[in-house]
């Protein structure tokens, strides 16, 4: 691809289309990797004898890896470009998972939940610089009005993974074994690999590079002494919360409590929603702002519309004895998280536009904590009770902390 040095940073609309696809690719495979093993718990979990406290450690654990690179992420893409840590980072992903059956399979025992975990502990940090050098990337390339529209929309590409993941993930689980969804998911991310190298190569490298002054460093301290980061923070480890434990635990919810519903059903109907509700958050974001609303006005509006829809269908999810209204609720619950997108997940933008990057890795890595402690708090609260009411009356708890946090102390403007 040819492009004119005219002095402008910014992306063309041409480029902007085309990293708008790649990236929106490259979502939905990160994603579509991440789901498989949920998807495939209660399958192998019942070859290989594992317990619910063994199955939580091993769908935790991703969480692990993943908050220990949001930051470092962040920081090496506001610096030398998020091209450069995203090919890097998916190349590590996808290897890891078209490599995680033969872990699976070669050990035993208590080595193979060890050996099992820090597989995932991996994949997930390397999954972990995939947001922050996103984020940092759009905010070098796109001018401040079409950042958070850009990057609602690459981010749907999570809702268009944990589709795949049902769609093919179920064909290949019944035409040929657990194994080949690994192998076919890693085999495309590392396709995708080559593809992003490719193109990040045949740009001017100028156009591609964080345009900060080096010496223009995060100011820690003031960030850290803002109520609005932190409402942002906590907002959002509150929403994960939610959506990790559905994301982990649905499957396998489904498969203990109505054995009868086919596993495509569940893996695939939730998930067709999120992404119409994705769009349509991003639409009425727009309209409010455009309309004359704040945009503090307008990301509180849309991040409390998805914690009230998350937490109304969880008190129902709760008490239902009926399959159908059991996927009704959770469908509900998944079209919640799409507002999200538009609400907390581009707020860092609006918070630190300089520091994008590694401002959403701080926010993302507490936010990834309810990954690992709450998908595996999950799990044990189910050892102990052996019931799902109790899990998602836990759930629904943090979702309204979250929201009332957020709708106080929430803002939309710059305060770095």
């Amino acid at each position: 691809m040819h492009i004119h040095d005219t002095g402008n940073p910014h992306w063309t609309r041409k480029e902007r289309l085309k990293w708008g696809i790649l990236l929106l690719t490259g979502t939905c495979l990160l994603y579509a990797t991440r789901t498989s093993l949920p998807l495939l718990v209660p399958l192998i979990g019942k070859e290989k004898l594992w317990s619910k406290t063994d199955s939580g450690i091993i769908l935790s654990s991703f969480f692990w890896g993943y908050t220990m690179t949001q930051v470092l992420g962040g920081y090496l893409s506001d610096r030398i470009g998020g091209h450069r840590i995203l090919w890097v980072a998916a190349t590590g992903w996808g290897l890891s998972t078209f490599l995680l059956p033969d872990i699976i399979n070669y050990f035993d025992g208590e080595d193979s939940i060890n050996m099992i975990a820090t597989a995932r502990v991996l994949n997930g940090a390397f999954q972990g610089m995939h947001f922050p050098s996103m984020i940092s990337l759009t905010s070098q390339q796109l001018v401040e009005s079409e950042r958070a529209s850009f990057f609602s929309l690459v981010t749907s590409g999570s809702a268009l993974g944990t589709l795949l993941t049902g769609v093919l993930g179920s064909y290949l689980l019944e035409s040929y074994s657990w194994y080949s969804i690994f192998r076919v998911l890693g085999s495309l991310s590392i396709a995708w690999t080559f593809i992003l190298i490719y193109h990040s190569l045949s740009v001017n490298e100028y156009r591609m590079v964080s345009k900060q002054p080096s010496n223009s460093r995060l100011p820690i301290r003031k960030l850290l002494s803002k109520a609005p980061f932190w409402s942002c923070v906590i907002g959002h480890a509150c929403q994960n919360n939610c959506f990790f434990i559905l994301l982990s635990w649905m499957p396998t919810y489904f498969h203990d409590t109505f054995p009868e519903v086919k596993s495509w059903i569940v893996n695939m109907v939730p998930w067709l929603i999120s992404v119409p509700s994705m769009f349509l958050s991003r639409e009425i974001s727009e309209r409010l702002i455009k309309n004359g609303y704040s945009v503090t006005v307008t990301r509180k509006i849309i991040q409390t519309t998805c914690f009230t829809i998350q937490a109304v269908n969880l008190l129902f999810l709760a008490a239902t004895k009926s399959s159908s209204n059991a996927i009704l609720c959770l469908t509900l619950i998944i079209a919640g998280s799409g507002f999200h997108n538009s609400g907390i997940v581009p707020n860092p933008s609006d918070l630190a536009p300089k520091h994008s990057g590694i401002v959403f890795g701080f926010m993302n890595t507490i936010g990834a904590i309810p990954g690992f402690l709450g998908v595996y708090f999950a799990g044990y609260i189910l050892h102990l009770t052996n019931s799902w009411a109790v899990v998602f009356m836990y759930m629904f708890v943090i979702e309204v902390i979250g929201g009332i946090v957020y709708l106080i102390f929430g803002s939309g403007k710059a305060i770095l």
